[in-house]
């Protein structure tokens, strides 16, 4: 049986990534903001001190903040924060984790970006700036880890009809955001799973270091 872990699936997409996983028999590993706090430099070595004999077979850096903000206003506190949860903490989880892996000569890596990665738009500087850099780790990694037969890509979500975007929109504001899209709606949190676990299972034979955007077409426009 292979281990995946997933950080931040606990709702949205992460959630759905973790039941795709589970359906297709993984064993799946979904540390909690008490076990893994990735705004904690502390908290993410003393989990990969416990878990550093797992020999995860996929590893999938989901966990991210968005705070927005635009450059004149935004603080140290939050650019730090940023930093450390969306860019910082998946590079050293991976760090501390990876060695199994290339020991067993396998492995999946799969960075969850953003459109706002692909695109950008006002205030979202330190959001772009991270999920800009995850995609920097994949690039690099895909080219240090290929050897070993580690593929490491990118998934870029658009927008998702998942808890928090039902909870921060109306059904009128949700309606004229799928509008504005080609296919007219927004994805559903399982369609994003579907893809991730593509890359991540041994279906994938040959697709790594990549930045995919699924978005319905939204950065096309």
């Amino acid at each position: 049986m292979k281990t995946v872990l997933i950080t931040g699936a606990s709702r949205g997409i992460g959630k759905a990534i973790a039941e795709k996983f589970r359906e297709e028999g993984y064993r799946v590993v979904t540390p909690g903001h008490a076990e893994l706090d990735l705004n904690i430099p502390a908290s993410v070595d003393a989990y990969i001190a416990g878990h550093v004999s797992d020999s995860f077979d996929v590893i999938i850096n989901n966990a991210g903040i968005n705070e927005i903000n635009t450059l004149e206003n935004i603080t140290d506190e939050e650019l730090e924060r940023m930093m450390r949860v969306n860019l910082t903490s998946p590079i050293r989880l991976l760090r501390g984790l990876v060695g199994s892996m290339k020991a067993k000569n396998y492995g999946r890596i799969v960075n969850i970006g953003s459109i706002w990665a692909v695109v950008s738009r006002e205030g979202r500087l330190a959001y772009s700036a991270t999920k800009n850099g995850l995609h920097g780790v994949t690039n690099t990694l895909a080219l240090e880890l290929g050897p070993y037969n580690i593929l490491v890509n990118t998934v870029c979500p658009g927008y998702v009809l998942t808890e928090l975007t039902r909870k921060n929109n109306t059904d009128r504001e949700i309606e004229e955001i799928g509008k504005s899209l080609p296919l007219r709606r927004m994805a559903e949190p399982e369609e994003i799973a579907q893809f991730v676990y593509f890359l991540a299972s041994e279906s994938n034979t040959f697709i790594t270091g990549q930045k995919i955007a699924i978005d319905g077409g939204f950065t096309i426009q």
